[in-house]
This record gives C-alpha cells, sequence and structure tokens, in this order.
C-alpha cells in the first residue's frame, strides 16, 4: 500500500520506472527521517493533535526505530514505497491508529525535504572531519619540505623556483577557501522546510519555530512555496561546494603524476602504494591519484548535471527531482574517500634532494638576476632586456649569488602556516556542530 494510493493499483511498469532507486537512496535518509518525525510529533502534541500518551508511546516506539538503523538493521518491506512509509507502517502495527496520526499537518514533500536537509547537513559535517586531518598533513609535508625546493612552471615551462613547501601549503591553502564555501552551502541547507506540506503550508496551527528549535536548524524556510522552489537549489548548491574541494583533489593529483612521472622524477612512494604492469617490469604506476583524479572530475561536474536536470522547472514539486539524490548523495562517499587516499599517497611520499642543481634548470635564475642587476641601480626594463639577451645569444650564467630568497609573506622563506591554521580554525568554528548535537541528542536520547 502506498501513502498516496486510492483505490486503483498502478501499472506494474510504470510503479517499477517511478520508484527507480529511490528506495535505495532513501536508506541515506532513514535516520533522518525518524528525527523529523520526532520533531513533529512533539509539535503536533504540543498544539492538541495528539495526546500525551500518544505521544509517549510514539517517541519510545521512533527511538527503537532509530537504533535498529544505527545497528543497520531496518530494512525495506518489498511491497513498502519508500522510508516514510515504512516507518509509518511499523508504528501502526505496534501503536495502531496513534502510528497514523503523525502525518497529520504535513506532506511527504516536506518530509523529504526535511529528510534531505537533515542528511546534507551530517553529510558536510562528516565532510568538514575527513577534511581537518587532511588539512593537517599538508600543513606538516609543508614544513618538513620547506627547504626541498624544485621548478615552478607557468605554461608547463620552467618559470621561477618553487619549494615543496609552498606546494603542499598551496593546497592546505585551497582547502581552506573549499571548506568556507562548503559552509555557504551549510547555511543554505540549515534552514527548517517542516511545515511547508506540499509547498502551501497547513491548515492546523501548527508551530514551525518549535520544530526548527528541536532539529537545530538555525533557522526556517519561512516562505512555504520558496521551501518546496529550494529542493534542487540547495542541492546544487552543495553540489558545487563538493565540486570545489574536488577540484582542489583534482589539480593536487595531476601534478603528484607529472612529478612521479620519470621526466620530472621529483617524487616516488613505495612500491605497494603503486601498481605494475603486465608486460613492463619496471612500472610503478600512480594509479590512486590517477582514480582520484577522475572520481574528483566527476564530482566537479556534478553542479552541471543537477542544474541540467532542474532546468525551466516552475514552482512546485515536480518528480524531476527524485533522481537528484542518486547523483549527489553517494558523492560524499566518494569524496571522502578520495581525501582518505590521497591522505595515504601523500603521509608516504619521498621527495628527491637537490632537484635545481640539474643544468636543464638554470634559466630558474633569470628573474635572480635581474633583480640583482636592479638593486645595482639599473632599471628593471633594462635589466630584464640585457638578461632576456644573454639568454638568447647563450652567454647566460646563473649568478653566483643566486639564492631563494622570498620573505615577504606566503613566499619560499615564509610560509605562513600559522596564519592559514588560522583561517582554517576559523571556517570551522563558524559551523557551530555544537548546537546541532545537543539538539539531536535531546531528541534521540
Amino acid at each position: 500500500m502506498k501513502l498516496w494510493q486510492k483505490d486503483k493499483t498502478a501499472l506494474k511498469e510504470v510503479e517499477t520506472f517511478t520508484v527507480g532507486k529511490d528506495r535505495e537512496m532513501d536508506l541515506y535518509l532513514a535516520p533522518f527521517d525518524v528525527l523529523g518525525s520526532l520533531a513533529h510529533i512533539e509539535m503536533l502534541q504540543s498544539v492538541g493533535l495528539l495526546e500525551k500518551e500518544e505521544l509517549s508511546d510514539l517517541q519510545v516506539a521512533l527511538k527503537a526505530i532509530y537504533k535498529q538503523i544505527e545497528k543497520g538493521e531496518l530494512k525495506l518491506q518489498d511491497d513498502v514505497e519508500d522510508i516514510h512509509s515504512q516507518v509509518e507502517l511499523l508504528l501502526t502495527q505496534k501503536l495502531g491508529d496513534a502510528g497514523k496520526k503523525i502525518h497529520s499537518a504535513r506532506s511527504r514533500n516536506d518530509q523529504v525535504l526535511v529528510d534531505i536537509k537533515l542528511f546534507l547537513r551530517h553529510e558536510m559535517e562528516q565532510l568538514v572531519a575527513a577534511i581537518l586531518p587532511f588539512f593537517e598533513l599538508l600543513q606538516a609535508q609543508s614544513e618538513q619540505f620547506k627547504d626541498h625546493f624544485y621548478p615552478g612552471y607557468t605554461h608547463l615551462q620552467l618559470a621561477m623556483p618553487s619549494s615543496f613547501g609552498l606546494w603542499f601549503g598551496a593546497y592546505a591553502e585551497s582547502l581552506v577557501d573549499d571548506v568556507i564555501t562548503l559552509k555557504a552551502a551549510f547555511d543554505v541547507v540549515n534552514k527548517n522546510p517542516l511545515g511547508s506540506a506540499a509547498g502551501y503550508g497547513s491548515s492546523f496551527p501548527i508551530k514551525r519555530k518549535m520544530t526548527t528549535d528541536l532539529l537545530g536548524f538555525a533557522d526556517l524556510n519561512y516562505n512555504v512555496v520558496y521551501a518546496q522552489m529550494g529542493r534542487g537549489k540547495a542541492e546544487r548548491i552543495v553540489a558545487q561546494a563538493l565540486a570545489n574541494i574536488a577540484d582542489t583533489l583534482a589539480k593536487l593529483s595531476m601534478d603528484a603524476c607529472l612529478y612521479l612521472n620519470q621526466n620530472f622524477g621529483f617524487v616516488s612512494f613505495p612500491a605497494e602504494l603503486t601498481t605494475g604492469s603486465s608486460i613492463m617490469p619496471h612500472k610503478k604506476n600512480p594509479d590512486v591519484f590517477e582514480l582520484i583524479r577522475s572520481h574528483c572530475n566527476r564530482i566537479k561536474a556534478l553542479p552541471n548535471e543537477l542544474s541540467m536536470m532542474t532546468t525551466n522547472l516552475p514552482s512546485g514539486y515536480h518528480r524531476d527531482l527524485q533522481l537528484l539524490k542518486e547523483h549527489l548523495f553517494p558523492a560524499f562517499k566518494t569524496l571522502k574517500d578520495c581525501i582518505e587516499m590521497a591522505g595515504l599517497m601523500l603521509s608516504n611520499i619521498d621527495i628527491k634532494k637537490d632537484i635545481l642543481t640539474d643544468e636543464k634548470y638554470k634559466y630558474l635564475f633569470t628573474v635572480d638576476l635581474v633583480n640583482q642587476l636592479v638593486l645595482q641601480g639599473i632599471p628593471f626594463r633594462d635589466a630584464y632586456i640585457q638578461v632576456g639577451r644573454s639568454v638568447e645569444d647563450g652567454s647566460y650564467k646563473v649568478p653566483q649569488q643566486a639564492a631563494i630568497e622570498n620573505p615577504h609573506e606566503g613566499s619560499i622563506q615564509n610560509l605562513c602556516t600559522a596564519e592559514i591554521k588560522a583561517m582554517m580554525d576559523n571556517a570551522v568554528s563558524a559551523f557551530q556542530f555544537e548546537k546541532i548535537h545537543q539538539a539531536i541528542h535531546k531528541l534521540v536520547s
């Protein structure tokens, strides 16, 4: 039996097509559906739609289901359409008519909405928890290898000296901005849609601010039409935040693949972290980084996928929105797995010393020579022309006093590791996860 079913059974082919993978996706939402119901029934009792005894019985039963979900024991029965129907069925089997009352003053639309927002909020917190140790590793490696110099490139051509301290530190700071954009997405998600019903509100005297507080949301989606319009938009914004993190990892992985290449030869990894060839016994392939790159490039496409799936939809609910879950939900685990594997690889990296002593890197110091001439009183443009001509006629020589000294903030000799960490600390603290933890703990305890 379906929540929406009246007196006719849907054609089997239609039912199979419309349900799709939704039952599978609903398992992601299971614990959050229970949390939403716990808040909803407490509100229902406060406005007289449930008796106190009914509320108490429902709370006990819902908390038992929540524990069942945490243990991985809850399954959707074959004849049950979705997680909402499954929870209501279990309650009705146990409590009779009281179980049927939990759907009062809400629609499956706002039930799905609140489930998705609670799920996304939880997953973003888990993502921050995965990013932090990786960020700390990058910073530690930045300090450890700050005196390991190597060529910097622009247009994949030799440019100026760089260091692995700068390289690791660059990706650490990139993650700071990624977390800042994740916080912006979190702020969009962390608003309560419950009570918007099918997108036009309820005629019952519900208390939407009450459920907002009970679920630890920062605020409401006030306008009930926008609460429904926000479905799809919130997912796209979250997907963009995931794409930013994925872009950082993809670029890092591409660097690692290049630097492992024998024509660069800057880094190496233990044999057990690389793969071999079925025909060439010398091969040590960076398969982990290649797969991180591909996974992350796919996640970078996610915002566009979701945008195209919701293109030209008018206001109100549409079944198109169901498919967003299939694309977005699994991306969180993929991204966390990529972060974990990148951390494993970079914690075991071996970096070659004295790379810049190779003759082919002598032109990295042309800027250093120009600057020395400027310090002698020669105008910069004239010094630039003079050194450029020496390169063209073959008379250029690495300056005897060539030194890698860039004392300004964020340069080779001044990585500003502490300042970057402070930015990350500020970005993470802005999420205020503890407030959410307290609200959820109060609901389920």
